[in-house]
């Protein structure tokens, strides 16, 4: 077995998870993972360009550096909590920072951020980035990525089995022949968004605020009309898409204290996972992402799936912190051994290919 070392900082820029794994042909085994804090400037100016204020050729240059620095440091703090060197490790797998994606247009692209060149430098290890283009430059959406390992790590279950991550966005993966899996829209990112407007915390811990509110069905219905929604996969979607003005387009003619909305957006994240899940009869879902530490939201899933039994990846030997990290530590495996990743009919590209580009 080779060590790689997988780097993912999603929707939610809430941390940058980084996962050590001892990957082959058969296994990928976590050994260490962490949560690295982001930025919180960076994080601000970010969200700015993603919000299409101030952006300039100039801030995404410096953005692009600034987290490819970001990344190396995590590495290099990573590495300080093992006995292993960093010449032991194959690769880094860097999924880099989504700005913007954008695959249905006629100029498809998904844009990631974090110099892979300085992350080489910062760290003096091979990395492997951008995973998506190719898979769009296919025909493909180029997400979500992590069906492919989802199917690789939960290859062993006789039954159909659907892994949900819970991130900023949440993503369904049906483990069967063939391998299904997209976006079911939003995870935590409105609920993040809403309490960082609303009372100055980056997320809502264990849904505590949510509980306390109180579901507003009309508002519910008018955001569960989002087009998106009743779209058929392949599809993936992201900030672009939703985002506070999202949230605030939906509540603006209706007069509902902000704890009430925040029930309410609780509620359409699990509303629209549960009733993909539904979709296929599954009868066992296995969650993970910072979704799955929500307890109030969990519940709900659970509530709305009376027949399936809900758990955490964690209960069948895969860290539902670190599952997306460990993804890309494997992605990078798949990449280094010149590997095709079986994501075409997760999402829509004519074939399956080998991904990422490598920098030495």
């Amino acid at each position: 077995m080779s060590y790689y070392i997988g780097i993912m900082s999603g929707t939610s820029l809430d941390a940058i998870d980084v996962a050590l794994c001892k990957i082959n042909k058969q296994k990928c085994t976590l050994i260490k993972g962490i949560e690295y804090p982001f930025d919180p400037l960076l994080k601000k100016e970010i969200l700015e360009i993603i919000h299409k204020k101030n952006t300039s050729l100039s801030s995404i240059g410096s953005i692009d550096i600034s987290l490819g620095r970001l990344f190396g440091d995590a590495v290099n703090h990573l590495l300080t909590q093992v006995n292993i060197s960093r010449n032991q490790i194959e690769a880094i797998g860097s999924h880099g920072q989504t700005l913007w994606h954008e695959p249905n247009t006629n100029t498809p692209f998904s844009m990631q951020l974090g110099d892979p060149n300085t992350l080489v430098a910062q760290t003096a290890i091979k990395v492997v980035a951008d995973f998506r283009r190719k898979d769009i430059a296919l025909g493909g959406e180029g997400a979500p990525l992590a069906p492919a390992f989802h199917q690789f790590a939960f290859n062993s279950f006789t039954q159909k089995i659907a892994v949900v991550n819970i991130g900023g966005m949440a993503n369904i993966s049906i483990i069967d022949t063939p391998l299904l899996g997209y976006d079911t829209g939003c995870g935590n990112v409105l609920l993040d968004s809403w309490i960082q407007k609303h009372q100055g915390k980056s997320y809502d811990k264990d849904g505590a605020w949510a509980s306390q509110g109180k579901v507003n069905n009309n508002l519910l219905a008018k955001m569960l009309q989002e087009p998106f929604f009743q779209q058929k996969a392949p599809k993936s979607t992201g900030r672009e898409k939703f985002n506070l003005a999202w949230i605030e387009s939906h509540a603006k003619e209706f007069d509902i204290s902000a704890v009430d909305i925040q029930a309410t957006l609780l509620e359409l994240t699990a509303q629209t996972i549960a009733g993909e899940v539904k979709l296929y009869n599954i009868e066992l879902v296995l969650l993970c992402g910072g979704g799955a530490k929500n307890q109030v939201l969990v519940a709900k899933i659970r509530e709305l799936l009376p027949i399936a039994k809900v758990e955490t990846t964690d209960s069948y030997g895969v860290s539902s912190d670190y599952m997306e990290a460990m993804a890309f530590a494997w992605l990078a495996y798949k990449r280094i051994h010149s590997e095709k990743v079986n994501l075409k009919d997760v999402t829509g590209a004519k074939e399956n290919s080998v991904l990422g580009g490598v920098y030495e």
